[in-house]
C-alpha cells in the first residue's frame, strides 16, 4: 500500500492523498484492519483532525480533515449542501455515450454487522454526471466476444449516497473495473494478471469547496498511484486530457 501522503495544510484544513486499501476510521466493515487514515494523518500533523468526508476503502484520492471541530461544521455543512464539486478518475468495462447523467436513486446500504443499522429505508436521489476520455478496445477475449473494450471516464457525483459511482456504473452496465462488489469478475482478474492491477480504478482526482475561514473556494488535486498510473500507460491514455484533473 502506498502512503498517506499531505497535499495541502493550512491553519483551518489539511487535505491528504489516500491509498487504495486504506479505512478512513474503524469500522464493523473490518475489524482486523489496524491502519486508518484518520490516526495516520493526526500522527503526520501531531495534531487532532476531523473529517468532513469520506472515501471508500478501495477508493483513492482527495480526502479533506478539518483542523478543528468548528470547522469540521462549517465544511460538513458545505457538503449537504452541494457547494462543493467532487471529480473522479474511473475505468469502466464497455463504452458508454460520450457523457450522461445516471439519475438513479438508491436505498442507502448498511453493513450488516453495524449494530446501529435501520431497516427498511426508503430509495434515496442519487445523480451523477460523467463524460468520457478514452476509449480502447483489446484483443483478448474477457468475455463472450473476441475483444474486450474498456474506457476511461470522468464523474462528478451531485449527491452522496454510499457507493453511489459504482453502483451507478453497474446500473448503466458499465461496472467499474476492479470493483470486487459491483464489478465482473472475469474483467478483475483479467487486469490483475494483464496489468498487474489489483485495486478498484477509481480515483478521487480534485475536490473543490468553500475555505471555512472566508468562503474562497479552494481546489485541490491528488496524482494517481503507480498501479493506476502503469494501466493508463499501458493503454495508451497519456494524452487523454485527464492530466488537468491532477495538476
Amino acid at each position: 500500500m502506498e502512503p498517506l501522503t499531505l497535499l495541502h495544510r493550512d491553519e483551518r484544513v489539511a487535505l491528504f492523498n489516500k491509498p487504495s486499501g486504506l479505512l478512513l476510521h474503524r469500522s464493523f466493515i473490518d475489524r482486523r484492519e489496524k491502519r486508518f487514515a484518520l490516526q495516520m494523518a493526526r500522527n503526520i500533523l501531531g495534531q487532532r483532525v476531523y473529517p468532513v468526508h469520506r472515501l471508500d476503502k478501495p477508493t483513492s484520492g482527495v480526502l479533506l480533515f478539518a483542523l478543528s471541530a468548528e470547522d469540521a461544521a462549517i465544511l460538513t455543512a458545505s457538503f449537504t449542501a452541494k457547494e462543493t464539486i467532487k471529480k473522479y478518475l474511473a475505468i469502466c468495462r464497455g463504452i458508454p455515450p460520450e457523457s450522461g447523467i445516471i439519475d438513479h436513486p438508491l436505498i442507502e446500504e448498511q453493513d450488516r454487522h453495524d449494530p446501529y443499522r435501520q431497516e427498511g429505508k426508503d430509495a434515496q436521489d442519487a445523480v451523477t454526471a460523467y463524460r468520457r476520455l478514452a476509449t480502447v478496445e483489446l484483443p483478448f477475449p474477457v468475455g463472450r466476444y473476441p475483444t474486450s473494450r474498456y474506457s476511461l471516464v470522468e464523474i462528478k457525483p451531485l449527491t452522496g449516497r454510499r457507493h453511489q459511482i459504482r453502483r451507478h456504473f453497474k446500473h448503466i452496465f458499465h461496472p467499474l473495473v476492479g470493483d470486487v462488489n459491483y464489478g465482473e469478475g472475469r474483467h478483475n482478474r483479467f487486469f490483475r494478471d494483464e496489468f498487474d492491477c489489483p485495486r478498484l480504478l477509481l480515483h478521487a482526482a480534485e475536490l473543490t469547496f468553500p475555505h471555512p475561514e472566508d468562503g474562497r473556494p479552494i481546489t485541490c488535486s491528488a496524482p494517481l498511484d503507480a498501479a493506476f498510473q502503469r494501466v493508463i500507460e499501458s493503454l495508451g491514455w497519456q494524452n487523454t486530457g485527464h492530466q488537468a484533473l491532477l495538476r
